[in-house]
């Protein structure tokens, strides 16, 4: 009697012990650098993503392409990455450091001028009439890149640089126009279209920079490959593309 009673007991505890670590197995937790751009996207996505796969974990890390490549290069855990610049993620291509099998051009974007609610008159023919104009960081952030290309193709750049007042990413940028601490800033147009303090006066053209264009990648080294693979497959699903298109930005 007292051998059955210690088997079963036995037996009990191998099978919550397996079960345990079947589950232990079964979680994961997947880490994705993305452009600040992107935030309000990846929000719904990630919603919708972990109702179809309960046992993944998204956690995003959202920042300036810049500053997003050089941690990934100085080594940070990450499983995928989402740039807003070529030239960021081309680093870390030629790093070996993203997995030459997967990677694509997700996306693309545009810029607009936007100003605080009553500055209507502010046009990029009439920046004269704005004393500050606030664009992305150019050496970190894609989006203030192009926006210097584009002050510069207009021949307006140097005659605005005094006055322009950089912020670390383009999320950054609109805020400061939101909050009436700047008198124009120039964003994607995915950031503006969803402010309800913020007003688009003007869409650049596309000719006057680099082409926008937001690769996304898988990392080489990822301690949870099969399952960022994963979820880099959803991100080319209709259902994942129809949610960024919701948010304004161009399908490749």
């Amino acid at each position: 009697m007292r051998r059955i009673m210690l088997a079963c007991i036995l037996g009990t505890f191998l099978m919550i012990a397996g079960c345990s670590s079947a589950s232990g197995e079964e979680e994961q937790s997947l880490t994705v650098s993305a452009a600040a751009s992107l935030g309000d996207a990846m929000e719904e996505i990630k919603k919708l993503y972990e109702e179809t796969q309960p046992d993944v974990e998204l956690s995003f890390n959202l920042g300036g392409s810049g500053t997003l490549q050089k941690q990934i290069s100085q080594g940070a855990p990450v499983d995928l990455f989402i740039s807003a610049a070529e030239d960021k993620f081309q680093v870390l291509l030629d790093e070996e450091k993203i997995d030459a099998s997967a990677h694509t051009e997700l996306l693309g974007n545009s810029l607009v001028l936007i100003v605080p609610k009553g500055n209507e008159e502010i046009s990029m023919d009439a920046l004269d009439h704005a004393d500050t104009l606030s664009i992305g960081t150019p050496g970190t952030v894609p989006a203030g890149k192009y926006a210097e290309e584009a002050l510069a193709s207009l021949g307006l750049f140097e005659a605005l640089e005094a006055d322009i007042v950089y912020a670390k990413d383009v999320r950054q940028v609109l805020s400061y126009v939101e909050t009436g601490n700047v008198d124009a800033g120039i964003v994607y147009r995915t950031d503006a279209i969803g402010s309800d303090k913020a007003v688009i006066t003007e869409e650049l053209s596309p000719s006057l920079h680099t082409p926008i264009s937001y690769p996304a990648g898988v990392l080489k080294d990822s301690k949870n490959h099969e399952a960022a693979m994963e979820f880099y497959e959803f991100l080319q699903s209709k259902a994942a593309l129809k949610v960024f298109e919701d948010y304004g930005f161009t399908i490749q």
